[in-house]
């Protein structure tokens, strides 16, 4: 198991180009994020551990994409997991950039931002919802239980009650999604989440708040989850400063040693 908690260390990666700050470049897709590329085969281990106790339910899953790549852009993810032998839905508001990820899997167009509530009232709603649950006055119909603690739930989702073995977002933000990827992701499934984080502005867009993460938020949001590693990380080529986690939705009562099992990696 990797953790690691602050940590700021330079890091080569292959990508030459810097990101859009809501979404991939709609270019041909560019190498596959290092982050994703290091935790893929924990996807495996998404699977029932014994055959004999998958269900009916779980053997019409199989036919269904197992990976949900959102804001895909032109799909460097999806195409490299469909290398892997993964089925991915790709998501994305660009349609543009879709028709280059057509060949790598299912795609979906969709605008996740459109009906959410405007950014100043976002997040005067945030801080109201906070001090109400803090104060232990926030009911169910207000926010969803599952969801980390001080985020708004929106009621607009285009998958609906779909769930897969891996839920990858990159260079993405928008924080109201959350409650809704973690609620995607089936038993044992894998979250990997990388994006830029406070600090980047310093060495250029994103600059603005909404679109950085806080210290240490991907741990608060992942707060249920089993997390596998963590890093808040300066990564070069370009310089850009990210905040990145690995965890898994697993039941409490399994063990590490069935949680993490060998690979070939």
């Amino acid at each position: 198991m990797e953790l690691l908690l602050g940590v700021i260390r330079p890091l080569m990666t292959s990508s030459t180009t810097l990101p859009n700050a809501h979404a991939e470049s709609v270019n041909p897709p560019t190498p596959p994020s290092e982050w994703v590329v290091r935790w893929t085969h924990l996807i495996d281990s998404s699977v029932p551990l014994n055959s004999q106790t998958v269900n009916a339910n779980e053997l019409n899953h199989q036919s269904e994409p197992q990976v949900l790549d959102l804001a895909c852009g032109s799909g460097r993810h999806m195409k490299w997991l469909s290398e892997q032998g993964y089925k991915v839905l790709g998501v994305d508001k660009d349609a543009s950039s879709l028709e280059q990820c057509r060949s790598y899997g299912e795609i979906l167009q969709a605008d996740l931002e459109q009906d959410f509530i405007e950014e100043s009232h976002q997040r005067q709603s945030t801080e109201r919802l906070t001090q109400i649950r803090d104060e232990g006055r926030l009911n169910a119909q207000e926010i969803n239980t599952d969801a980390p603690k001080g985020y708004a739930v929106p009621q607009n989702w285009p998958l609906g009650n779909r769930q897969f073995n891996a839920v990858i977002v990159t260079n993405y933000l928008w924080r109201p999604l959350f409650p809704h990827l973690l609620r995607a992701l089936r038993k044992n499934g894998v979250f990997i989440y990388e994006t830029f984080a406070l600090g980047h502005e310093a060495l250029g867009r994103p600059r603005r708040a909404e679109f950085l993460l806080k210290p240490g938020e991907l741990l608060q949001i992942c707060a249920n989850l089993q997390i596998v590693a963590y890093e808040e990380v300066l990564l070069t080529h370009p310089e850009r400063f990210v905040q990145r986690i690995v965890a898994i939705r697993a039941p409490k009562e399994v063990s590490n040693l069935e949680r993490f099992r060998p690979t070939s990696r």
